[in-house]
């Protein structure tokens, strides 16, 4: 089969993901995975397209650069965040009622059922997807898309969950890639596609809610029998956790970030002798000391993130699903790095947890954090792209890199990690035993934990918080329109 290579672009709120990957047939290879700072992105959306150009341009350059290639066009994920799922029908009458239903006439339905879907203003929304819940023929009802094809009728009507969000969002994604000069191959709703990349087909047929802990966003994904049941999200996450270690301590947002993905834990009763740890902060401008211990920065995480989790568990009460889940729940994302986040969530719900990487992947030598969380998006936009047989994003074949060279790239790469470890000017970090520096970018990780679910149902409280996520929705929406 030929070789071609497909190249998926992650817009996050703090994050550029680009990744490139090889495909032959079903064979996908990673063989570049980079994140750039980003601009311009609020909450997954794109609200400032100019200032995104910039950072993506260097992204694709960097890319390009080291693969030997020219990009012409990629995957882009759509935004997460304030998007409402609607039900959607369909009926088709088909002309040849002796013949078997086909593969193409259940797309078909799934097409008249976006193209035919009133939305109440064409002009604000646009339908980023739809999933198929299940079909009718004739005497057989509630029947699933996998059994449906091949069976025999004059009829078959369709169900369908249509996923609405903003087309200003997606007007403003199309402007970005018209300033770098790539075209767009295809828009991905990206909770679908990241599912498809961490879940197993057990997890999604026996029921599970797939968690992803975003910089801007969280999301709850539900699958039941392997279909997408349920979505939501809220305009929490990871930088809101860094804004309460900032505005608590004081410091700038660059270094919480740092002491965040360094020290940052959740629970402070489960971490043993770490939490009598103090951190010093020596500012070097004005020789000002600061103590932060560590116990207390864990009681500003475990805080924001239980009001995070109990977003999440309302939604999941809220699906109908929330004692179908058998496999439990899955998190991922750069969120679900924070220690101790998956038990927090277990001793929440009673749920068994684990962490979801990206499954089934071969990687090349100096594909470095292609498999960790926070790959998840990229992965998925590119599991659900190569679907297109047809699809080819470059326009000049990669140069292949010799073991020598695969070396020299590794070596330049730890030189470039060890450079970025560094903390801004404003401050610097040591540890208080040794007075080591830290190493925010090697954050520990938390132990995957596998436990047996409660059998008392669990009751959450939505309250204050509800009202707080209401209220910045509501003032997204109004700025969004005022653009």
């Amino acid at each position: 089969m030929e070789e071609r290579y497909i190249t998926s672009v992650d817009l996050g709120t703090s994050k550029i993901a680009v990744a490139v990957a090889r495909v032959e047939g079903d064979d996908v290879q990673m063989i570049y995975f980079k994140e750039t700072p980003s601009e311009g992105v609020r909450n997954s959306h794109v609200f400032n397209p100019q200032k995104v150009s910039a950072p993506l341009r260097k992204a694709l350059d960097e890319a390009e650069k080291d693969l030997g290639i020219k990009v012409s066009q990629a995957v882009v994920g759509l935004p997460r965040y304030y998007v409402r799922q609607e039900k959607a029908t369909a009926r088709l009458e088909r002309t040849n009622v002796d013949e078997s239903i086909s593969t193409e006439e259940i797309s078909a339905l799934k097409s008249e059922a976006v193209d035919s879907y009133p939305l109440e203003d064409s002009s604000k929304e646009v339908i980023y997807g739809a999933v198929a819940q299940s079909f009718s023929v004739e005497d057989c009802f509630q029947t699933a898309e996998s059994d449906i094809v091949g069976m025999v009728s004059p009829e078959v009507e369709g169900n369908f969950k249509a996923f609405i969000g903003s087309k200003r969002s997606s007007t403003n994604i199309d402007m970005v890639f018209n300033n770098v000069g790539v075209a767009i191959a295809d828009k991905i709703f990206t909770p679908d596609a990241v599912a498809k990349a961490v879940l197993t087909p057990e997890e999604r047929e026996n029921g599970v809610a797939l968690i992803e802990l975003g910089a801007g966003v969280t999301s709850v994904t539900i699958y039941k029998n392997d279909i997408l049941r349920h979505y939501a999200a809220i305009p929490f996450g990871g930088n809101t956790v860094t804004g309460d270690i900032k505005i608590e301590c004081g410091i700038s947002t660059a270094l919480a970030e740092n002491i965040k993905l360094a020290y940052g834990a959740c629970q402070p009763d489960r971490l043993a002798s770490m939490s009598e740890k103090i951190i010093q902060i020596n500012y070097v401008e004005n020789a000002m000391e600061k103590q932060l211990p560590v116990k207390y920065l864990s009681e500003i995480i475990t805080c924001r993130e239980s009001e995070i989790i109990e977003a999440m568990l309302y939604e999941i009460e809220q699906s109908g699903y929330s004692d179908e889940l058998r496999s439990g729940v899955v998190i991922t994302g750069g969120g679900a790095n924070i220690t101790n986040c998956g038990n927090l969530i277990k001793s929440m719900s009673g749920y068994t947890v684990r962490e979801g990487y990206p499954l089934h992947l071969f990687t090349a030598t100096g594909c470095h954090g292609i498999s960790e969380t926070e790959a998840a998006t990229s992965v998925g936009l590119i599991l659900a792209a190569k679907e297109n047989t047809v699809l080819n994003c470059t326009k000049d074949a990669p140069v292949r890199l010799t073991q020598s060279d695969d070396i020299a790239a590794e070596t330049e790469t730890e030189t470039e990690e060890a450079a970025q470890e560094e903390i801004p000017n404003d401050g610097t970090l040591f540890g208080d035993a040794h007075t080591e520096k830290v190493k925010p970018s090697q954050p520990k990780k938390p132990a995957r934990q596998r436990t047996e679910r409660k059998p008392s149902r669990f009751s959450i409280t939505w309250s204050k918080f509800k009202d707080k996520v209401q209220g910045q929705m509501d003032s997204l929406y109004e700025g969004m329109e005022d653009e």
